[in-house]
């Protein structure tokens, strides 16, 4: 540790100073640790930890990692591995293509904090920005598709594909149990949608367009373009199925919407797909947005979260969350899906690539890209040996070639790869070229060489071969934003301004209970733009990705290190999907054992809401059990519920440390007692900042576990997403984790399909996980886990004379969280858990979480990362707060209920500036309520937004720019 003494330097281990990073990494040195303990009533961390950690489940040995390693060791060691992949120029296509991004948007928004440490926009005050370019978004999203309206992102194509059949029967009249998949789909997304299928309990029926006609189904599902790249037009067998109350949905590439007629103008009912070519890096799979578009008719059956357009206390346009009682934290077992992350970083990305190329720009690329496949299309027709053909006349981006013979598709294939480009083989004969946003002269020279034996160049006149009935007609991308910011500077400044609006950890503490927001290194955020680790597809040959491999295994090592598990799945793009993933193991495994009645869920009270929906989209039955004034399982109320459904028991999920921020004495017990009786143990990895190189979940006795890596592991929230959610599994479970169906995951079974569209997940943001855990270490992994526990505890000290902390461990201790009441607060002054969030941005804070997991609380969880400092200045602005609500209860200088600094806040700039002041309290009052705040001062740019209006008036597009002004 760091001290104030001054450090000898007499060795040259002190000297190289190998974990430096680790000191990097956490707030506070060992004098201000010691303060805190001091505040907490202990004289040292190891009597800290005894009374914190129960002795039940504490670790008794160090777990096997490494020792720390410098910033530069960690990096140059990665560099090695990345050294070990190949990247070809890729021709593949399947859904996921090479890309351009901008240079100011890769560097002013990917590498900048102030948007990728930003959390989700629930605060809408001190959000604007990131909400306007979710706004901007789905206004892409909408122009392309021609539907009404559209949400914020969701995981990945597959995955959406497989929320729209789940929708199809929400929205469906039909009381078929069957659904329809058109056979052009893709492979991967196929594969989800029949895992999906499966516990619903749908029956998947693939084939062509005249059996979609003539099947009764409650939804259909047609992609476009075809996996062979054809493009049909689906009108008539859209038509001909919504005769039969079948609800159709088109899974549609993003970059042919441009120049093809839209899915609304074929009567589609739901439009998806992935939004990974509007300028995101293919990644070895993610992370990519996917896109969801829909009817105004279906806004409260859809997945996902929606950006609506409101009005603030002042009646400024602003910009929030709409419709947020369809989401799983609301509605629970009920919810539309258990998605919680989406991608905002990505749709962000995406729908800044659309403004920064505008309508011309997006129509350029897209006609470059088509261009080139119809002029090497027409090399392959006019190749006078005969033995070539195109099969399809309709296409895109992707031509088919037909070589006549294995032998030649072979030779061709394996020539490619010599000469560094990927084709795709799409069976002994065909081979697939699939043009890209960066397909250039050389490359059509190279690929007509590989052909036709001679190279050609490009013709000087690029034609467009889709039949005119294939064309789209309307205008898209007409808002304004998407037409003023066509200059780096204006760009620069667009995003700048944009940025500015928001509050990010780059800014201040976000002591958000539950959702860890922790440092997000620059070391570790560094490798996810080497082209080695974002420049490759999914599906590239298995030699050519190496080293990618080799980081992957090397991740999951020390993932298993860390929790005790026997193996484990990259595999899940959220943490909600490893939740689906884990559930999906547990089933998976009762019915190997000719156990598939095995289908009751236990779940506590307490749980977070995506637990019941998980467990519901599972085809299980949720039972409810209690929880003790304390915030415990109530254990007697397990016993009765594990002896009533011991037969047909199949899963407990359950949360360590508990929701209520509380290390349960009673946890090996409660999962022997599972196991008792036939079931498994998920635990929800959501408060395992706690638990590193404390304890482990599978020494407890957890089967099976999922780990939010942008909680406990650093891959940044990204303003909402990404997120990635492996699942440690013990080794009975091991064999059921999701597999693929193009490229097989090693460990998996055959037959066990997939939960994502790729089989690594968003593999791209792994080397964070990975250096994160390499530069901490050990050691510096224990110190973490260590000082979390004290910041969280510290917090529960310094204010508990202000306001009552809710729950604690049998020595009054907390876990990692903290949860405050405000409620005795709320009946005393009228002030709410509400008021003080929005009053926080007064201050320059980001409020804590809100009402969950018990209504009219915060739940803060400071982190490791934080120093004490900063902790002591979130604390100050607390106490002040409860001040002021206590003078307004007096009645003291004018305050009365309805008008104080608390319900009229947040205050912005022009709300201070204006001429008149209503107010009983002063400017200063408002703006300036402690000193410190002066040197830093984050104004809000709307008041309090108005939820009401704007759910009942909803929009979900772009305003005018007049709206804005």
């Amino acid at each position: 540790m760091t001290t104030s003494q001054s450090p000898t330097f007499d060795t040259f281990k002190g000297l190289f100073n190998e974990s430096e990073f680790v000191y990097r990494h956490l707030g506070s040195n060992d004098d201000k640790q010691a303060a805190m303990l001091k505040a907490v009533g202990y004289d040292d961390m190891a009597s800290f930890i005894n009374d914190t950690v129960p002795e039940a489940v504490r670790l008794k040995k160090e777990i096997d990692l490494p020792l720390a390693m410098s910033e530069h060791a960690a990096l140059a060691k990665l560099r090695k591995m990345a050294d070990k992949v190949t990247v070809n120029k890729s021709y593949i296509g399947q859904g996921y293509s090479p890309v351009r991004m901008p240079a100011v948007i890769q560097r002013n928004v990917l590498e900048n904090p102030g948007w990728y440490t930003a959390y989700t926009p629930y605060q809408a005050e001190i959000a604007q920005g990131r909400l306007e370019a979710l706004l901007n978004f789905q206004q892409v999203c909408i122009d392309l598709t021609g539907l009404e309206m559209a949400g914020a992102s969701l995981l990945d194509e597959a995955t959406a594909a497989a929320e729209a059949m789940a929708m199809s029967k929400r929205m469906s009249k039909s009381k078929s149990t069957q659904f329809f998949v058109d056979d052009r789909i893709y492979p991967q997304t196929l594969d989800v949608i029949r895992t999906r299928a499966k516990y619903f309990g749908f029956e998947v029926v693939v084939g062509d367009f005249e059996l979609a006609k003539s099947g009764d189904y409650f939804g259909a599902l047609f992609q476009y373009v075809g996996t062979e790249g054809d493009v049909k037009d689906l009108t008539d067998v859209i038509s001909a199925v919504k005769e039969n109350k079948t609800y159709t949905s088109v899974v549609s590439d993003i970059m042919s919407l441009v120049l093809l007629k839209s899915p609304a103008d074929m009567g589609a009912d739901v439009a998806l797909g992935s939004t990974q070519r509007f300028g995101i890096p293919m990644g070895y799979g993610g992370p990519h947005a996917a896109y969801f578009a829909f009817s105004d008719k279906a806004k409260r059956s859809a997945p996902g979260r929606i950006i609506g357009v409101s009005i603030d206390s002042e009646g400024n346009t602003a910009l929030r969350m709409a419709l947020q009682t369809r989401e799983q934290h609301i509605r629970r077992e009920k919810a539309n899906s258990n998605i919680c992350t989406s991608q905002v970083l990505l749709a962000n990305l995406a729908g800044m690539y659309a403004v920064y190329h505008g309508p011309n720009g997006v129509k350029r690329i897209a006609t470059r890209i088509h261009a080139f496949a119809t002029a090497f299309a027409d090399v392959i027709r006019n190749a006078n040996d005969g033995k070539l053909s195109v099969v399809h006349d309709q296409f895109f981006d992707t031509v088919v070639v037909d070589c006549g013979s294995e032998n030649l598709a072979t030779q061709i294939f394996e020539n490619a790869d010599n000469v560094g480009y990927n084709l795709w083989r799409l069976s002994a004969t065909k081979l697939g070229v699939a043009f890209s946003e960066t397909s250039d002269q050389e490359d059509f020279c190279v690929l007509t060489q590989l052909f036709v034996s001679k190279s050609h160049d490009l013709p000087a006149d690029a034609s467009v071969s889709l039949d005119a009935a294939h064309l789209r007609t309307d205008a898209i991308l007409s808002h304004p934003v998407f037409n003023s910011y066509h200059t780096e500077h204006e760009m620069l400044r667009y995003l700048k301004s944009l940025e500015d609006k928001d509050l990010a950890m780059n800014r201040s503490m976000i002591a958000l209970g539950s959702c860890t927001m922790k440092l997000n290194a620059t070391s570790e955020m560094l490798p996810i733009t080497w082209p080695e680790f974002a420049n490759v597809h999914p599906f590239a040959p298995l030699d050519q990705v190496s080293g990618y491999i080799d980081m992957i295994d090397s991740l999951q090592e020390q993932l298993k290190a860390i929790t005790g598990f026997d193996d484990v799945s990259m595999q899940p793009n959220s943490g909600a999907s490893g939740e689906y993933a884990g559930i999906l193991a547990i089933r998976r495994y009762h019915e190997s054992l000719g156990q598939s009645n095995r289908d009751i869920c236990l779940i506590p009270m307490s749980a977070h809401g995506t637990n019941p929906a998980t467990a519901i989209m599972m085809g299980m039955k949720v039972v409810v059990v209690k929880t003790d004034d304390n915030g415990n399982v109530d254990i007697a109320d397990l016993t009765a519920k594990c002896e009533e459904h011991s037969d047909n028991l199949g899963a407990l999920m359950i949360t360590y440390p508990s929701t209520h921020g509380v290390f349960e004495e009673g946890i090996r017990v409660m999962c022997d007692l599972i196991h008792e009786h036939g079931g498994q143990v998920y635990m929800d990895g959501a408060n395992m900042n706690a638990q590193v190189a404390i304890m482990q979940p599978a020494d407890v006795g957890a089967d099976v576990l999922h780990m939010n890596l942008h909680k406990t592991f650093c891959i940044p929230h990204g303003g909402g997403g990404p997120g990635m959610g492996p699942i440690g599994m013990q080794a009975h479970l091991a064999p059921f984790m999701a597999n693929h169906t193009l490229i097989p995951v090693h460990n998996a079974q055959k037959g066990c399909s997939a939960v994502s569209a790729a089989p690594y997940g968003s593999a791209s943001i792994l080397p964070i996980s990975w250096m994160y855990i390499a530069m901490m270490g050990r050691d510096g992994l224990l110190e973490a886990t260590n000082l979390a526990l004290l910041n969280a505890n510290y917090v529960a000290a310094e204010l508990k004379d202000h306001y009552p902390v809710l729950y604690t461990g049998k020595n009054g201790q907390v876990a990692h969280e903290c949860i405050i009441d405000i409620r005795p607060l709320k009946e005393a002054t009228g002030i709410s858990e509400s008021d003080i969030a929005k009053r926080l941005m007064d201050y320059g804070f980001h409020s804590p979480t809100m009402s969950f997991p018990v209504s009219g609380t915060l739940m803060i969880e400071p982190t490791e990362s934080e120093s004490k400092e900063e902790i002591d200045r979130f604390v100050e602005a607390l106490k002040s707060i409860k001040a002021e609500a206590l003078k307004a209860k007096a009645g003291e200088d004018g305050w009365t209920f309805d008008n104080n600094p608390l319900v009229n806040a947040p205050h912005t700039a022009a709300m201070i500036t204006k001429d008149e002041w209503s107010y009983p309290y002063s400017r200063d009052t408002a703006a300036f309520p402690l000193p410190y705040i002066r040197n830093n001062k984050f104004w809000p740019s709307v008041a309090r937004i108005d939820d009401a209006y704007g759910d009942k008036n909803l929009r979900c597009s772009c305003p005018s720019i007049e709206n804005y002004m």
